[in-house]
C-alpha cells in the first residue's frame, strides 16, 4: 500500500507543468479556446513563436497499383505569458487556432 501511494505522488510531480486551464482575472482559459477570445480575455503575450507542422501518412496498395498521400500542415503559434513576479508564467500552444497545450514555467518577473 505504501508503495502505490508513492507512485500517485511520484506521478502526480511529473504531471504538475501539464494544466487543462488557467485564469486570467476573473475569466477562465481552457484547452479548446480560441486565440482571439483568449487575447481579449488576458491580453496580448509577452512573446509569440510561429512555426508549422506537417502530419499525415501514405497508404499503399500490397501491388504498390495505388498509393494516397495525405498530409496537412498545421499553423502553430506558442505564446508565452508572464503576469509579474507575484505569479507563475504560462507556455500556450496553439494549432490551427485553437488552443492545445497549457504549461506552468515557475514564477514570472
Amino acid at each position: 500500500m505504501k508503495n502505490s501511494a508513492t507512485w500517485v505522488l511520484v506521478l502526480s510531480l511529473c504531471s504538475f507543468n501539464a494544466l487543462s486551464a488557467i485564469r486570467c482575472g476573473h475569466n477562465l482559459i481552457i484547452l479548446g479556446d480560441h486565440k482571439g477570445d483568449i487575447i481579449a480575455q488576458c491580453g496580448k503575450p509577452e512573446s509569440i513563436g510561429y512555426r508549422t507542422k506537417i502530419v499525415g501518412s501514405t497508404l499503399h496498395h500490397p501491388r504498390r497499383t495505388l498509393d494516397i498521400h495525405e498530409y496537412e500542415e498545421i499553423q502553430i503559434e506558442e505564446w508565452l505569458y508572464n503576469f509579474g513576479s507575484s505569479r507563475l508564467q504560462y507556455y500556450l500552444r496553439f494549432e490551427n487556432g485553437k488552443l492545445k497545450e497549457i504549461r506552468s514555467l515557475g514564477k514570472g518577473h
